[in-house]
């Protein structure tokens, strides 16, 4: 459901009543990951009315920021994304003295390479992307890129629509580093790539898990949150991470050095770090909660969802590679155009 859309969402029951002059706060995030209850909970509690614009990828996010940032007061970049950002100086430095909830972040999600000091950033939710697998269609074991994309399941798979992701697929599977990517390795993927997207039925990054409920596809690539609500309603849905690796992102919010409203950013980052409100967001979307304090208040089903918090795997975050990003969004545009 990362279909661009503008939703604006004033919350409570009185939703759009705000008086004329009320606190205004302009989220730019993905689709299908803050829920419009939380939105409804902030506003009906602070007065701020939430207007939220929803982006397909993070090269959208970038290119618009760039373009006119001022119009935003949050985003919701993905830690590589971010890290490019404090690069080209597009977000604002956080004012600690106003986020008393982050301490209740879990460590391994503080001092990140994307922003050592957590200057810039404070985490949103992490997960995988991965491989789902419809057991009652596919009965052969399937361990990692390769395998998805035998012949054999031809016109019955899904992947996520983001350029780095497939690339970083091919990548993993000749033995290549993700985040030091060159023409070189580049050349090598080309041909990779070229054969597993014409065996592709649906590029999906909004909700690849809808074709797998459907029965249009057997399996996919799909991001960890997606495959863990297809295990929550169907055990028949498994996922696994890999053999040759895979991505572990960090969704994270940020205020955009231009943003107008920074006082409601921050009111509004706080009160996502609040226990039972993170809480909420991980029953809605289930990845994984960065937050120590809500997660003590996760059912015992929802921390043993094997998607949302994997026992093993080799995993890896994407770093920032600069130039290198637009011949990768040329070399995978081409060889879908040519499928």
């Amino acid at each position: 459901m990362k279909t661009k859309r503008l939703l604006t969402l004033a919350a409570g029951l009185l939703a759009g009543l705000a008086p004329a002059g009320a606190a205004e706060l302009n989220l730019f995030g993905w689709s299908e990951y803050v829920p419009q209850t939380v939105i409804e909970a902030f506003t009906k509690e602070t007065g701020v009315k939430v207007n939220f614009e929803t982006y397909a990828s993070n090269e959208e996010l970038i290119a618009k920021l760039i373009a006119g940032g001022g119009r935003y007061d949050l985003v919701q970049p993905s830690d590589y994304a971010a890290e490019v950002m404090i690069r080209q100086k597009l977000l604002a430095t956080l004012d600690s003295t106003k986020l008393a909830n982050r301490r209740n972040l879990l460590p391994d999600f503080r001092g990140r390479p994307h922003d050592p000091e957590d200057r810039f950033t404070v985490p949103y939710m992490s997960g995988t992307v991965g491989i789902v697998i419809n057991t009652d269609k596919v009965k052969t074991p399937v361990r990692g890129y390769r395998d998805v994309f035998e012949a054999r399941f031809a016109n019955r798979i899904v992947v996520l629509n983001d350029n780095r992701e497939i690339v970083s697929w091919a990548l993993y599977s000749l033995g290549l580093p993700v985040n030091k990517i060159d023409a070189a390795s580049l050349a090598q993927a080309r041909p990779v790539i070229g054969e597993w997207v014409k065996r592709v039925k649906v590029f999906d990054s909004d909700s690849p898990k809808t074709p797998l409920l459907n029965g249009d596809v057997d399996l996919g690539i799909v991001w960890s949150g997606e495959a863990a609500l297809l295990w929550k309603q169907d055990r028949k849905f498994q996922y696994v991470i890999p053999a040759e690796g895979a991505h572990q992102f960090i969704d994270v919010l940020a205020i955009p050095a231009n943003a107008k409203n920074k006082d409601s950013a921050h009111r509004f980052i706080d009160f996502i770090l609040r226990p039972e409100i993170s809480k909420l967001i991980s029953a809605a979307f289930p990845y994984t909660n960065p937050n120590a304090e809500a997660r003590k208040l996760l059912t015992a089903e929802e921390l043993a969802n094997p998607a949302s918090y994997p026992k093993s795997g080799k995993l890896e975050t994407f770093r920032d590679i600069g130039k290198v990003a637009a011949d990768i969004d040329r070399l995978v545009t081409d060889l879908k155009s040519a499928k």
